[in-house]
């Protein structure tokens, strides 16, 4: 599937699966119309990766990942054959620029090609290129601010690759930090006056690094990312029980742990994170002009981790709270929301990606 200069950011109304391929698993996401809800999360299902199949953001063995999503998609039960994916932030170069307001579509298409040469170490020719038009300038009433997002081709090529030897045909490829953004907004429009005014930190706790993003006013005005994440306490299972890294994982997720598992290794692991969140917002602190955080939310497949939101709350004195980017769906009959309630947190970036279903 050759795809144009709308090749990154491209908007679907069909229906369509989020499709977010991590280094660890696969995770699919399917919303549909809601009845009383704008949406209804239809299905979801979530499948291990071969280790070593995803690498730095790389795909290194296509079958096994293609394999991984052939899973899900028979796990999940849809017919749904249309997909969103997103690319890996490493492998895309953002920038913000600002062009004249009021052109042609071809002649933006043409700007924009022009201005990304600037940006990009490599031949235009061997980029996907897209853009999306922000709004007004803010220093310059009589120009537009404009997002333009590009990635080689190869990258985007490996990832259509996959989804089509599972059978799936993707309409739009994202970015993960965009996605994720999506659904961080649709749970910011519950809050009181939906956000407005609020100082609002997330925390993607993942396997190997923490993503911080601050959102004011939809917003954001700060990025950061740190080492630290759920294979630290794997490993230390590892290390202490004597288990393969397969085994550490299932029995950390089970809690099937030895009775000193508590205060000899999640406990620190707990503080540690506590630690880095709180180190994250003395960072934002003083990078910024900004001297405050009204709410943390943590996302990720970590932030489940029982006793950590406590932690980071009571270490920062900031409100904490686990996010689900399903906040105020409806949910099908089929899906158990005990489960959803853990899996929830690490589906940001593929319920992102099928929120984009409902795109204007």
């Amino acid at each position: 599937m050759a795809f144009s200069l709308q090749g990154l950011l491209r908007r679907g109304t069909q229906p369509l699966l989020g499709i977010d391929v991590s280094a660890s698993n696969i995770k699919l996401v399917e919303l549909v119309p809601g009845g009383k809800a704008g949406m209804r999360l239809e299905r979801y299902a979530i499948e291990p990766i071969e280790r070593g199949a995803i690498v730095d953001g790389n795909v290194e063995k296509p079958e096994a990942v293609a394999d991984a999503l052939t899973r899900a998609i028979r796990r999940a039960g849809t017919r749904t054959r249309l997909a969103a994916m997103a690319m890996p932030s490493a492998a895309v170069i953002a920038k913000r620029i600002t062009l004249p307001a009021g052109l042609l579509e071809e002649d933006y298409e043409a700007q924009v090609e022009s201005e990304a040469s600037q940006y990009i170490p490599f031949s235009i020719d061997e980029v996907n290129l897209d853009f999306q038009i922000l709004g007004p300038a803010p220093q310059s009433p009589d120009d537009v601010e404009v997002l333009l997002a590009a990635s080689r081709k190869e990258k985007v090529e490996d990832r259509v690759a996959i989804a089509e030897m599972a059978g799936l045909r993707p309409i739009v490829i994202d970015v993960e930090p965009f996605a994720a953004r999506t659904s961080i907004d649709h749970v910011t429009g519950f809050l009181p006056n939906h956000g407005e005014g609020m100082i609002l930190a997330v925390f993607d706790v993942g396997q190997n690094t923490t993503n911080l993003t601050v959102v004011l006013n939809g917003q954001t005005i700060f990025e950061r990312e740190q080492t630290f994440g759920g294979n630290q306490l794997t490993a230390d299972i590892v290390r202490l029980y004597g288990l393969t890294l397969e085994e550490a994982e299932l029995k950390k997720k089970s809690g099937d742990l030895p009775d000193n598992y508590a205060s000899e290794l999640l406990q620190p692991f707990i503080e540690q994170g506590a630690t880095e969140v709180a180190r994250s917002l003395q960072f934002f602190y003083t990078s910024t002009p900004h001297t405050r955080v009204d709410r943390i939310f943590l996302a990720g497949g970590c932030a489940v981790t029982a006793g950590l939101a406590e932690a980071v709350a009571e270490r920062t004195q900031v409100p904490t709270e686990i996010m689900s980017p399903f906040q105020g769906m409806e949910i099908a009959a089929g899906i158990r929301e005990r489960q959803l309630r853990l899996d929830a947190p690490a589906l940001m970036v593929g319920c992102g990606l099928a929120m984009r279903r409902f795109d204007a």
